[in-house]
């Protein structure tokens, strides 16, 4: 008959003794965590703590509802009700003129002409800029209420154009008032202002920080 070995004096167990874990330290689903016994009073606070993702209570309470922040929507609303207002100064406003038309639908961007510098945000200056007209512009860009964006459509609005020799034709209309999207061309297609209007809502939405909500 086999008899097992005898064990060495003082031993009480033929498993190893392990070190409890950390309190805190990931613990494997499948594996029950090893607790002192000496203490059983000290057990329940050392069990670990079971992960449980959060829930904001707006959640709670109104499911479906999205938490964005509010310079994001006051610059998405602006971007997407763009009043560029109505004037232009040499043959660069016929092709503005055709880019209002039906043909090209601005109204699905949310761009709307408007005739009074007091509620337009878009000046869009499309044309030759003069020493004479020139301060009438400035004056029409200080009306306007902030914020305000600037469009330079043309070569001659940009820097003279062809007229650039003349001493009475401005350099720019960058000059006067400050620009923030500059249409190469002379003139431009609407194609073009189509892609200038896009470009200055991109960077409505780039400036949201900057301009403050």
């Amino acid at each position: 008959m086999a008899m097992s070995p005898s064990r060495p004096p003082g031993a009480t167990s033929d498993a190893p003794a392990t070190a409890p874990p950390l309190p805190g330290a990931p613990v494997e689903p499948h594996i029950a965590p090893l607790l002192p016994t000496e203490h059983p009073a000290d057990v329940p606070g050392l069990i670990p703590v079971e992960r449980r993702p959060g829930k904001a209570l707006y959640k709670t309470l109104l499911p479906g509802v999205m938490q964005v922040p509010a310079d994001l929507v006051l610059a998405m609303g602006r971007k997407s009700s763009l009043w560029p207002m109505t004037f232009g100064l040499a043959c660069c406003a016929i092709e503005m003129i055709a880019t209002y038309m039906a043909h090209y639908d601005l109204d699905r961007f949310g761009i709307v002409p408007w005739p009074s510098p007091r509620q337009s945000d878009v000046m869009i200056v499309a044309g030759t800029v003069t020493k004479k007209m020139a301060p009438a512009v400035k004056l029409l860009y200080e009306q306007m209420p902030n914020p305000k964006w600037v469009i330079s459509m043309g070569a001659c609005a940009t820097n003279g154009g062809p007229y650039t020799r003349y001493d009475r034709v401005l350099q720019g209309v960058d000059k006067i008032i400050p620009v923030d999207v500059y249409v190469p061309g002379c003139p431009p297609r609407p194609e073009a202002l189509i892609d200038a209007l896009i470009s200055l809502q991109e960077k409505i939405m780039e400036d949201r920080k900057v301009l403050g909500a």
